[in-house]
């Protein structure tokens, strides 16, 4: 472990996001009347009451503006990574810890477009920045092309899938920051041989954008 690992630098509601994503996951979709979910169902870790008491010390660091170590924010990416979902729950949570940032697209449709993703770019350093307490990576050419090397994530976990936490983030904060849809792309990682991750905006189909609509 290295000195660093132990210092207090990620927010805790980076902690308190991923778990509260666990739980809202493994939670039933329904359940029938005459059933005792603790007894017909499988446990699962999102259910546990390890996880709820967890969640519950979370909370009050996190209000209390509370900070965890690198090393302990390792250890909850290596238990995500053993689900089978962990790309989702990780995408998830970034699109959850976007909607703590304060961007906003009112008002920036009649601003010129090289000017709102400016804008746009700033917001998700700063967030990643307050979040992480440091700076991930810097930005490429092109609108929005995110680009980190040796990042906490890939020490976390070298199989890339926490990666696409940064993916849900940049997408709920540029969502929000432009007034409209768009899809952040993981491209590039360096689980897969790269000599750098790399994150990248795209508009989806217009298929998908109504999809999300009725969702």
């Amino acid at each position: 472990m290295t000195e660093d690992s132990g210092r207090r630098r990620v927010s805790s509601s980076v902690a308190l996001t991923l778990l509260k994503v666990i739980r809202d996951q493994d939670r039933p979709t329904e359940v029938l009347e005459a059933e005792d979910p603790s007894v017909t169902m499988p446990r699962k870790l999102g259910l546990s009451e390890v996880v709820e008491r967890k969640i519950r010390n979370y909370e009050g660091e996190a209000k209390r503006g509370a900070r965890i170590s690198d090393s302990e924010f390792g250890d909850l990416v290596r238990l995500v990574i053993r689900r089978p979902d962990s790309p989702e729950v990780f995408r998830q949570s970034g699109r959850v810890l976007a909607e703590d940032g304060r961007a906003r697209g009112r008002g920036r449709r009649l601003m010129p477009r090289r000017l709102v993703y400016a804008l746009a770019r700033r917001n998700v350093t700063a967030r990643l920045k307050a979040l992480f307490g440091r700076r991930l990576g810097g930005f490429g050419s092109g609108p929005f092309t995110l680009e980190g090397r040796s990042l906490l994530f890939m020490q976390a976990d070298p199989g890339g899938d926490a990666c696409e936490l940064v993916a849900g983030l940049c997408e709920g904060l540029l969502g929000r920051s432009l007034g409209k849809t768009l899809v952040v792309r993981h491209v590039a990682c360096e689980s897969r041989g790269d000599p750098f991750c790399r994150w990248i905006a795209v508009t989806p189909p217009q298929r998908a954008i109504e999809n999300q609509e009725e969702k």
